[in-house]
C-alpha cells in the first residue's frame, strides 16, 4: 500500500469512523479562517474559501461554526493569526515525509513535530531536505456519484487536467499547479463544488518498507502527525506490502 497525502490508505485501514470529529473540525476551521484571510470572504470570489466550505459541509460542520471561522479570517472577529508552515524529514525505513501545518505558534508546532519524528524512529530535516523527491501538483477530488468514470475523464481532459484516477471511493484529478484554478473552475461548472481542490505533493518514486516492525513504527508516526491539531496534511513516499498491512491491521 503506497503512501500519499491525507493517508488515504491509513484512514481506509482504520475506518472512517475512527476519525475524531473534534480534530477534523479544528483542522477545517483553521483552513476556513486562513482561506477567508487570504482573499475575499465571498466564496464566489475566493476559490480556496469555496473549497474549504465544501470540505466543511462534507464533514457536516454546522453552518454557524463555518460562519464564525470565516468571520475571524475576514476580520469580523478577533482570532488567532495562523501561518502556513512546512516541515520535512525521514521516517523509519528512510521514508520521506512532508508535513504541512497551519499554526498560531511556530515554536510549539516545530517542537511537537520534531518530537513525533524522534520518538518514532525518524529525523526532522531542513526545509527542502526531502521535497525534491516529490512533484508539486494540483489535486481535485469528487465523490464517485457525481459522474461515471468516462464522463469525468472526458470532462477533466477537456478542462486541461493531466490524469484522472477513478475508484469506488471517488474521482482523483491531477493537473499542473498553474492550471489548478482553470481546471477546478471548469469542473465545478459541470459537476458542482469538489470535495477539495488544492496544491498537493506526489512522490516521484516510492520506498518499499519490507520490515514489519519498521512499517508499524512508520504508521504510528504518521498517525501521531495526523492527530496533531496544527497539522493539515502529511505526504509520504512509502510502499508497504499488502500482507504486512493485513497483519498490522489484524
Amino acid at each position: 500500500m503506497a503512501g500519499h497525502s491525507q493517508f488515504k490508505n491509513i484512514m481506509h485501514r482504520k475506518g472512517a469512523q475512527d476519525a475524531k470529529r473534534a480534530k477534523v473540525f479544528t483542522k477545517l476551521i483553521r483552513e476556513l479562517t486562513v482561506a477567508a484571510r487570504s482573499g475575499l470572504p465571498d466564496p464566489a470570489m475566493n476559490p480556496r474559501l469555496r473549497a474549504a466550505i465544501a470540505a466543511a459541509r462534507a464533514a457536516n460542520m454546522p453552518k454557524d461554526t463555518m460562519e464564525r471561522a470565516i468571520a475571524r479570517g475576514s476580520g469580523g472577529e478577533d482570532g488567532a493569526n495562523y501561518e502556513e508552515v512546512r516541515y520535512e524529514g525521514y521516517g523509519p525505513g528512510s521514508v520521506a515525509i512532508i508535513v504541512e501545518a497551519l499554526t498560531d505558534n511556530r515554536n510549539r508546532t516545530a517542537s511537537e513535530v520534531r518530537s513525533a519524528f524522534s520518538k518514532h524512529g525518524g529525523n526532522m530535516g531542513e526545509t527542502n531536505s526531502v521535497s525534491f523527491m516529490f512533484d508539486r501538483i494540483g489535486a481535485i477530488r469528487y465523490p464517485a456519484d457525481v459522474a461515471g468514470a468516462e464522463e469525468m475523464f472526458e470532462a477533466a481532459l477537456e478542462a486541461g487536467a493531466e490524469n484522472v484516477e477513478t475508484t469506488e471511493d471517488g474521482h482523483d484529478i491531477t493537473c499542473a499547479p498553474d492550471d489548478l484554478s482553470s481546471v477546478r473552475d471548469a469542473l465545478e461548472g459541470k459537476f458542482g463544488a469538489p470535495e477539495y481542490a488544492r496544491l498537493d505533493w506526489r512522490a516521484q518514486t516510492t520506498v518499499p518498507v519490507t520490515d514489519e516492525q519498521a512499517a508499524q513504527t512508520l504508521l504510528k508516526l504518521l498517525d501521531v502527525l495526523e492527530d496533531n491539531d496544527d497539522v493539515q496534511r502529511v505526504s509520504a513516499n512509502f510502499d508497504i506490502a499488502e500482507d504486512i498491512m493485513e497483519r498490522l491491521s489484524a
